[in-house]
């Protein structure tokens, strides 16, 4: 098996997949950006790719989101939750007074501005393409135009020429985010363990009052709790806006493959991403009206009455 991973090493993503076993000893290959990544998978050049999706404090992942919904050739097979700590740093020689600038991922910077409003509130924020390659771009031949970086602190453990100017420096000390693996569609799906996620993508065809409620009680009605629902435009048009979902349960449950079904009838469109199980093991709290066995005697029931 191969793996990529928003890299370079030493990411929060590197860190994700080394929480799967089988990628553990396996080869493991840093793309530049989630859609890189991706696109790795679509060619065959990998097997599977850890992309960060959704974060406890900056919410949905914009590029994952967009990358991963524009084709349906694309399957995820599982989840992990890495909780997130950020450190500063340097190149050896530089104190804290000395920073002007600092380099990051974006949904990193959104994790600590308020102690950077706090301790450094004149410094200007320069995007990076991730945690660990804005710290690794602090060691190359020339200015990198920065003079800091915000990244894991396995980035100062890996790179020692780096200084750590400030520990712990998160806004919010319990910050989680959350990480895919992503096959490619003709993987297996894994087997509904009782507490997994189905993630689809569907797109609002008509603009309308009572669309995104057509579209809703496909799940309300069959008791499907979403853990996550959120809105993308698809570019095409202002306005134009597909929905990305995670719905609690298994396309093998009767009541989830019901709700797709009805869901396929209202949106033609819909793509289904994946069940998987979730990284936190929580089973969905289902009504005895709701259950696979009230569907599947409601089913029997219908089928009598059909003959």
């Amino acid at each position: 098996m191969r793996y990529t991973f928003l890299g370079p090493e030493g990411t929060f993503s590197e860190a994700a997949l080394l929480s799967v076993h089988e990628a553990y000893d396996a080869e493991r290959i840093p793309s530049a950006s989630v859609a890189s990544a991706l696109a790795k998978v679509r060619s065959g050049e990998v097997d599977a790719a850890m992309v960060p999706i959704e974060n406890s404090v900056e919410g949905g992942v914009s590029a994952t989101l967009d990358a991963i919904a524009a084709d349906g050739d694309l399957r995820i097979v599982r989840e992990a939750l890495i909780p997130i700590r950020f450190i500063l740093v340097a190149p050896e020689g530089t104190l804290l007074e000395d920073v002007r600038s600092v380099s990051t991922h974006s949904h990193a910077w959104a994790q600590v501005r308020g102690w950077m409003g706090e301790r450094l509130p004149h410094v200007d924020y320069i995007p990076g393409s991730s945690t660990a390659a804005a710290a690794v771009g602090l060691l190359a031949e020339g200015s990198p135009g920065y003079e800091a970086a915000v990244c894991s602190p396995i980035v100062a453990e890996q790179h020692p020429q780096l200084s750590v100017l400030a520990s712990d420096i998160g806004d919010k000390a319990n910050a989680v985010t959350r990480f895919v693996l992503v096959t490619g569609e003709q993987a297996p799906l894994p087997e509904p363990t009782g507490a997994d996620k189905t993630t689809v993508v569907i797109p609002l065809l008509e603009d309308h009052a009572g669309a995104l409620m057509a579209l809703l009680e496909q799940f309300a009605a069959r008791g499907v709790n979403l853990s996550r629902i959120e809105s993308r435009p698809t570019g095409e048009a202002l306005g134009s806006y597909f929905f990305s979902v995670d719905a609690e349960g298994h396309i093998a449950n009767a009541r989830m493959a019901d709700a797709l079904r009805g869901l396929h009838r209202v949106s033609p469109g819909v793509k289904f991403l994946g069940s998987y199980p979730r990284a936190d093991g929580v089973a969905p709290k289902v009504s005895p009206q709701n259950s696979d066995e009230a569907f599947n005697e409601a089913g029997d029931w219908v089928r009598r009455l059909q003959g």
